[in-house]
């Protein structure tokens, strides 16, 4: 209904400006009119004169406007187009020379203080087709340029729609990956500390709150996110040992820029994925930093300790993920390196808000 009425407004909008400009040419004639005497004896046949000429020219506009173009032209029949506007074109000239030689009587050429000049010889005058030959070309390029237009909002309008689905697919590809990767982490957990694993589960209930309803938005608060983060954050390191040392660097507060929801989750699972061994020393350090209003810096660093291939928890898609949502998103408005140096893996992001 809202497109409908848009649609409609534009329509008359259009149609104004086309009655506005045509106005504009048809009034003008009479700011140069000869007149005799007073207004009320204003020359007829003069009026006749100045008008045949505009007449003409939106006869000829208006036909290729709203018919050759669209019919013809535009159908790739350019030869026809052409030879319709030349008829078009001698039409116009024969109407404009009978005008000139047969509406204006010779008793009125020898009325005026200043007679009016005879009529040009020949009905095909350059002048007048050299104009209407623009004519035809205007008419032309303005529709090109709608045509133009308007194919260009339709496909950038597909290109959003399919942005808009890749992100949805890639977000219904995160959501499960989440929740597969905290279930398994619960899992361990069981055997372990039954308490520690309850209260996970409902650590877990509550971020999936999260996940599911803020995930539906294109950008939350990055209050939120840290939030989000924390929590996550707390709930992975349950199930470590204490030979693995965990440094988490989180401001705040996120001073009320936006940022599309659970980026750095990718990031966070990479790390306590490979970057914990349950018999040798182990670290993992995660840093989120603010730089000014529109900045957003995410460190990880975790000791590497890459898993067997017939490990498939989390089966490796989120990093994947991660690169594709952030072309998506922001695309040149961030810098991602993950670089694996000796026995520590290192991932930064820093996204431009």
């Amino acid at each position: 209904m809202a497109s409908d009425k848009l649609h409609l407004s534009k329509k008359w909008n259009t149609v104004f400006i086309h009655l506005a400009a045509w106005s504009i040419l048809f009034i003008f004639p009479l700011l140069f009119i000869e007149r005799f005497g007073n207004i009320n004896r204003m020359h007829n046949f003069s009026l006749i004169k100045f008008y045949i000429q505009p007449i003409c020219i939106a006869c000829i506009f208006y036909i290729n406007y709203l018919w050759l173009i669209d019919k013809v032209l535009f159908r790739k029949k350019t030869i026809r187009f052409i030879l319709y506007n030349l008829l078009l074109i001698v039409m116009a000239n024969v109407a404009i020379y009978l005008v000139h030689r047969m509406v204006i009587p010779e008793s009125i050429l020898h009325q005026r203080p200043t007679p009016i000049p005879p009529p040009r010889p020949g009905f095909m005058q350059w002048q007048d087709s050299i104009t209407l030959v623009l004519v035809v070309g205007l008419s032309a390029a303005i529709k090109v340029t709608q045509k133009w237009i308007t194919t260009e909002k339709e496909r950038k309008q597909l290109e959003q729609e399919r942005t808009e689905a890749e992100l949805k697919n890639l977000k219904n590809q995160l959501n499960p990956h989440f929740l597969f990767n905290t279930l398994n982490n619960i899992y361990s957990l069981i055997a372990i500390n039954q308490d520690k694993a309850q209260y996970a589960v409902h650590d877990l209930s509550r971020m999936l709150r999260h996940v599911l309803y803020e995930n539906n938005q294109h950008f939350v608060l990055v209050d939120k996110e840290f939030e989000f983060m924390k929590s996550y954050i707390e709930l992975m390191s349950l199930r470590l040992p204490k030979s693995t040392r965990l440094e988490v660097s989180i401001p705040e507060r996120g001073n009320g820029a936006m940022i599309a929801p659970l980026l750095f989750i990718p990031l966070i699972e990479n790390a306590f994925k490979h970057g914990v061994s349950s018999t040798q020393e182990s670290f993992i350090n995660i840093k989120f930093e603010l730089q000014g209003n529109n900045r957003l810096n995410c460190l990880v660093e975790n000791s590497n300790y890459p898993k067997k291939d017939n490990d498939r928890s989390g089966s490796g898609i989120g990093l994947t993920n991660l690169k594709r949502r952030l072309e998506l998103l922001y695309p040149g408005k961030y810098i991602f390196k993950a670089e694996n140096l000796n026995d520590r893996f290192i991932t930064e992001l820093l996204i431009q808000l």
